[in-house]
């Protein structure tokens, strides 16, 4: 099957960040595209507004009698209706990773794997390759604020850049030319069972790489998956001088940093990095040896990024005011909150640091309950709201009291009303909303309220 050639796809959970960039991409090419999903989000309308039609309830007699092939998410329960009507009448369907597999077989890919940091580099990486003489076409798992949207093209470019997302395996359909492994931490424990199936599924990601490609990986990953890969290797870190590359010479200036960047071939730099996150130093790091073994200069892998922006829902601050910070973050695993946190304390050392999380699965909370506890301690005062449970039923005895109970720091029990009260007084000096669910959507809210009271 040749994707470019059909011309009627239908979406099954098209509101999802991977599957909304295929649609993207589809749509800006010319084909008909429509989906459902469960229900409506701000990236939802986005797509409705560029005019894709979407609904949010299982009918199907909603999909069109044309369609070619129904793509969807592993997050689709075989129960769905509209799913088991697309496979009863013998629709082509394809998983959105499938997909993926065909649209970067033809081109050189730029693939960005790990369980977490991934959306950051692939989105640094895409901006810097969408600006250079190359160009890209980009599939992201964020909204770049950029470009304002999590697909990127540039007519006439050759170069793919995808997050490759572990869930379900998915990114053992491609075959990259170059990958980044950013972290392999305990996670998708529903999925793979225990840690050792999840490192043996990077084993074989790695193993995709072409033999002429090149595999960058976080420092203190090569031991972990030696013997897996024949292609060349490069580690990255912010500052283990034993790394191919690495941060030196970092000052923080007006909540943005400056460093330059130790390579094989000497010091590259200055960079001025925008976005303030003090993680987001080494993510520019992997993201800059990356571009340059695709053929970028190092003075376009400088200039754009100094120009990035960041990411919606990666360390977003929505409002600040004298007294007041609110940020907002997708952050959903301990390591990713313990990052947060990091990069807060350095911003702020002198003011107190809270956090809303909302907790993001039932099956993650039972398995990282001990780890959210940690990473979350380095909070000055926490509150948790219950778990969003997205794909899964209730598990028995699982709740955000899990957590609570192994925490050392303070923490509260909240409703979504008590949660946006608590971000609105602005009693707090630093707040941050964290969570993979619909906390968004508070945060938002609040942000909306805080610029009335402002004005």
């Amino acid at each position: 099957m040749k994707p470019d050639e059909l011309k009627s796809v239908y979406f099954l959970g098209i509101g999802g960040i991977g599957m909304s960039s295929i649609a993207r991409y589809f749509h800006q090419k010319g084909i008909s595209v429509s989906g459902y999903d469960r229900c409506p989000s701000r990236l939802t309308e986005e797509l409705m507004a560029e005019g894709i039609e979407i609904h949010f309830e299982e009918r199907p007699a909603c999909i069109p009698s044309e369609i070619e092939l129904v793509i969807y998410t592993p997050a689709i329960p075989a129960d769905n209706l509209e799913f088991r009507y697309a496979a009863e009448k013998g629709i082509p369907m394809m998983k959105r990773s499938q997909v993926l597999g065909l649209l970067t077989c033809e081109k050189p890919t730029l693939a960005v794997a790990g369980t977490h940091g991934k959306t950051t580099i692939s989105t640094m990486a895409a901006h810097i390759l969408f600006n250079s003489h190359l160009g890209c076409t980009a599939f992201l798992g964020g909204i770049s604020k950029n470009h304002q949207s999590n697909f990127i093209t540039k007519n006439g470019s050759n170069w793919v850049v995808i997050e490759a997302d572990e869930y379900d395996h998915s990114f053992l359909e491609l075959k990259p030319q170059i990958a980044i492994i950013t972290a392999i931490d305990p996670d998708h424990l529903d999925i793979y069972h225990d840690y050792q199936n999840l490192v043996n599924a990077f084993k074989d990601f790695a193993g995709l790489i072409s033999a002429n490609g090149l595999l960058i990986l976080k420092k203190g990953l090569e031991n972990l998956l030696s013997g897996s890969y024949l292609c060349r290797k490069a580690t990255y870190s912010f500052n283990d001088t034993s790394a191919d590359y690495f941060a030196r010479d970092i000052l923080l200036e007006k909540m943005k940093y400056s460093y330059s960047i130790q390579t094989p071939e000497g010091i590259i730099g200055p960079v001025q990095l925008k976005v303030p996150a003090y993680v987001n130093i080494e993510n520019s790091i992997a993201a800059f040896a990356a571009a340059l073994a695709a053929g970028c200069s190092a003075e376009e892998i400088i200039r754009a990024l100094s120009d990035f922006e960041g990411i919606r829902r990666r360390f977003d601050i929505l409002y600040q005011s004298d007294n007041f910070t609110l940020i907002d973050d997708y952050a959903h695993h301990p390591e990713e909150i313990k990052a947060l946190a990091i990069s807060l304390r350095n911003l702020f050392p002198t003011k107190k640091l809270t956090a809303i999380f909302q907790p993001h699965l039932y099956s993650r909370t039972r398995d990282l309950a001990q780890g959210f506890a940690q990473s979350l301690s380095l909070f000055d005062e926490v509150f948790l709201m219950d778990i969003y449970p997205a794909r899964e039923h209730p598990i028995h005895g699982v709740d955000s009291q899990m957590i609570m109970k192994k925490m050392s720091q303070v923490a509260h029990l909240v409703t979504r009303e008590e949660a946006f009260r608590e971000i609105i007084s602005r009693k707090h000096q630093v707040l941050a909303t964290i969570g993979a669910g619909d906390i968004e959507k508070l945060a938002l809210l609040a942000k909306e309220n805080l610029n009335r009271q402002k004005s």
